[in-house]
């Protein structure tokens, strides 16, 4: 059972979309220094990204979803 989705996970998964040029970077060009790094601590480390995943439900380093 997953716990349920608070102000603070969306404050934190919104520096994470906005604020982080890392995870910018990461979820931009799908390789390089930035995105082996996010890719490594993301769940370990980063406060940010552990919300934006939980938030979004898809991992930091992962491409933005292309509005069509």
């Amino acid at each position: 059972m997953q716990r349920p989705i608070t102000d603070e996970d969306r404050k934190k998964a919104a520096v994470c979309l906005n604020k982080c040029g890392g995870c910018k970077k990461a979820r931009k060009n799908q390789r390089g220094f930035w995105f082996w790094l996010v890719k490594s601590i993301e769940g370990g480390v980063c406060p940010y990204c552990k919300a934006y995943a939980t938030v979004y439900g898809r991992k930091p380093h992962e491409p933005l979803a292309e509005s069509t």
